[in-house]
């Protein structure tokens, strides 16, 4: 099972939202590229990036740095936030990521985001980020009335490389990741399940660790590894044993 460290992107800068609200950033840093190569050198086998500018305003926004991050690391790169059509997708790839994740297009055009997942196989990822069970999209600021089962249903398909499946809920509140949605939905798929949100420290990773053997393929870490309520090196290392 992978720990994957997370650097999202506002204005330029590293920052962390509470709940994804736009107005509860804390910055961590003004040099993500920085950043980046920390998590590498805290032995990340992956990096998961989120625009989130991009995520709002449905277009990318950080494009620079994120070829700066790409150019400057030796793992792949996955990232999320503002791609809404192939055009976008594969502008992406070209900045040099190994896999892009599809949130707001995927609940809005699912045979889009299919078709994307047979152009480039095991290049695209389905963002499903839930509130109340409830799939929210354009960067987490509308729900869209689909439940995250139906939702992922429709992405159990060859060509997807993973689910990755967000409690916003949790997100940058260590609270704990929401294990009995992860586990509904890996019993559900059997496309590889990637958990989001609310991870605080080993102990949130040893009950994660749980879900391995119905699915569940890694989790990312964001705010409990900038707060140093959890080690990169060491959970990577744990999760390794799953």
């Amino acid at each position: 099972m992978e720990a994957i460290p997370a650097v999202d992107l506002k204005g330029g800068r590293c920052v962390r939202l509470q709940q994804g609200r736009m107005d509860r950033e804390t910055v961590f840093s003004h040099d993500p590229v920085a950043m980046a190569r920390h998590w590498r050198d805290q032995g990340a086998g992956r990096l998961h990036v989120v625009d989130l500018d991009g995520a709002v305003e449905g277009r990318p926004a950080n494009a620079a740095v994120i070829e700066r991050i790409c150019a400057a690391l030796d793992i792949p790169v996955q990232l999320g936030g503002g791609v809404r059509d192939l055009e976008g997708l594969q502008r992406a790839l070209e900045l040099g990521v190994d896999r892009v994740i599809l949130g707001t297009l995927a609940a809005r055009e699912p045979y889009t985001a299919q078709q994307a997942a047979e152009l480039f196989p095991n290049r695209v990822v389905i963002g499903i980020d839930a509130r109340d069970g409830m799939v929210a999209v354009q960067g987490w600021t509308e729900d869209c009335g689909l439940h995250f089962l139906e939702a992922a249903r429709q992405f159990d398909r060859p060509g997807v490389a993973a689910v990755v499946f967000t409690d916003i809920s949790r997100d940058g509140m260590h609270t704990g990741p929401n294990l009995d949605s992860t586990a509904q939905l890996c019993q559900a798929l059997s496309t590889p399940v990637i958990a989001a949100g609310g991870v605080h420290d080993l102990d949130d990773v040893r009950r994660l660790m749980e879900l391995a053997p119905q699915g569940l393929a890694g989790f990312i870490t964001g705010r409990a590894i900038y707060e140093d309520t959890l080690d990169l090196a060491e959970a990577i290392a744990l999760a390794a044993t799953a």
